[in-house]
């Protein structure tokens, strides 16, 4: 019995599972299993870097550090026992029957992608800029998840339940099943988002690595591996191998290429998938306790560790290279009122961009869909972070929740009554489209929707051949720039009134 091996594929089944239905689960109003930012602030890559970046301690770090500590103790098992998307490239890789083995000399040279992508990400962050988001897994995972396949995969199911039920006839159980699943699974409205292809193919680009190379994108690009790898080097927990036979048995079937020969490996390589414990014909491998190690395998960890991956040395002079960053003159940025309108209470701009790491948790939450990933509005530094377009949806004036789902603050989370009084922007009627300035109609749609209790769109009365006509008008000093009022109005293509950011309230 493959008894590690099934735990291991078990543990891998469960957490996606439960990833998958946190954020599934997480919409408006909160009753989530627990908070979506409890699964981000495990991760140390985001946590640490976004830290440092911002030159603070963010709420969650403990428990990133947590993980550094466990993986000190048993090694990298996050990679292979937890992360989301180490899972989906396993599985996308068990598509590939023949799994070929680049070699010692090529595992060497790829494995250094990822200290590279480490360190660079160090420096800019020493720099004041947070580029963990850019390539860090279970924020790919999270975006992927949250953008495209929830949506999609309500969408399908929805249209399926509507043509067998309506356009098939098949109603009783099967009307129930839908009913049922209406209070659950397909409760979530279906949200576009407009960057879902673009998303999903960046998604399946990392994924489809593993058909090539097993693990390609852990073995050379992933950062977050790369921070574990570091730390997993100093483990407790290491790979213990008996009288070995020389069979080389185990080399091929390493997931991360970590196995050089029979018995020495690359420690920081290991992810514990412990295929090569039962892939050993005399049943020779196994890990233990550093004591027992020792006894079985003297200094034959530490020779492979000088000959493969990267050093100690080597690894600090890519630290030290990638601070280069530092020296660049980066250009000051004048955002004080910014070209999109961000979510309700959300950090001024420069710190936003810092801190904010795309993993679209409040896009995915956003009751209306309002929430909406930047391309180029932004420039390529703001790509895939939230912006509010009231075209799409408005921001619910009793909704706080993208800021309870930030993990990293970038939104900071505020209470309704504070919520009801932040600015996201001000509205303002374009008199030339709107039809009750322009043709005189009676039109009182955005006024009729205005959430604010004194109301801040007011009509003026006018008596225009014989009739009252009111027409619309904004109060600056009042309107909190939710938007509701051009996702309401009924002027098209272009809506007749508008928010901006301008006097939005960023802290």
């Amino acid at each position: 019995m493959r008894k590690l091996v099934i735990a291991r594929r078990a543990s891998q089944a469960f957490f996606l599972c439960l990833f998958i239905y946190i954020l599934w689960s997480t919409t408006y109003p909160l009753k989530g299993l627990f908070p979506t930012k409890t699964f981000f602030h495990t991760n140390p890559l985001i946590m640490i870097f976004t830290s440092v970046s911002e030159r603070l301690l963010l709420a969650g770090l403990i428990f990133a550090l947590v993980m550094l500590v466990l993986t000190l103790v048993v090694g990298r098992f996050y990679c292979g026992w937890i992360c989301p998307l180490g899972t989906m490239i396993d599985w996308t890789g068990a598509l590939r029957k023949k799994k070929p083995h680049p070699g010692d000399r090529v595992n060497r040279w790829i494995r250094k992608g990822k200290f590279l992508t480490l360190a660079v990400i160090a420096g800019f962050s020493l720099a004041g800029i947070q580029a963990a988001w850019i390539l860090d897994p279970m924020v790919i995972t999270a975006r992927f998840v949250s953008l495209f396949l929830i949506p999609t995969i309500t969408l399908l199911l929805n249209k399926v339940f509507v043509i067998l039920i309506r356009d098939l006839g098949f109603y009783g159980r099967v009307q129930d099943v839908y009913h049922g699943l209406r209070s659950s699974l397909l409760g979530i409205e279906p949200h576009y988002f407009s960057s879902s292809p673009v998303i999903f193919l960046f998604f399946l680009l990392v994924i489809s690595s593993a058909l090539f190379i097993s693990r390609l994108w852990c073995r050379a690009v992933c950062p977050l591996g790369g921070l574990y790898a570091v730390v997993s080097r100093f483990s407790f927990m290491s790979r213990v191998v008996g009288d070995c036979v020389g069979c080389h048995t185990c080399v091929p079937l390493c997931r991360t290429g970590a196995i050089m020969d029979g018995r020495s490996y690359a420690k920081g390589e290991c992810i514990l998938c412990m295929d090569c414990v039962y892939a050993c014909p005399p049943g020779v491998t196994k890990f233990a306790l550093p004591a027992v190690g020792r006894r079985a395998d003297k200094g034959t960890l530490s020779r492979a560790e000088k000959e493969n991956g990267v050093s100690r040395k080597n690894f600090i002079f890519l630290m030290l290279g990638s601070f280069l960053a530092m020296g660049f003159n980066w250009p000051e940025r004048d955002r004080a009122t910014g070209a999109v309108i961000r979510p309700p209470g959300s950090l001024k701009e420069d710190e936003f961009l810092s801190r904010c790491i795309r993993c679209g948790n409040c896009m995915k939450v956003c009751p209306t869909n309002g929430l909406q990933p930047t391309v180029l509005q932004t420039g390529l530094e703001g790509i895939w972070t939230p912006h509010l377009v009231p075209e799409i949806g408005y921001c619910e004036y009793k909704c706080t929740l993208c800021g309870e789902v930030c993990p990293t603050g970038a939104i900071p989370q505020i209470d309704l009554w504070k919520k009801k009084r932040t600015k996201l922007g001000t509205a303002k009627v374009d008199r030339s489209l709107c039809v009750a300035w322009s043709k005189n109609w009676h039109c009182v749609v955005c006024e009729e929707h205005c959430p604010v209790y004194d109301k801040a769109i007011r009509v003026k009365e006018e008596l225009v051949d014989g009739v009252i006509i009111k027409k619309p008008y904004v109060l600056p000093d009042l309107c909190v720039g939710c938007g509701i009022c051009q996702a309401k109005c009924p002027v098209r293509p272009v809506r007749a009134i508008k928010v901006s950011p301008e006097g939005a309230d960023r802290t």
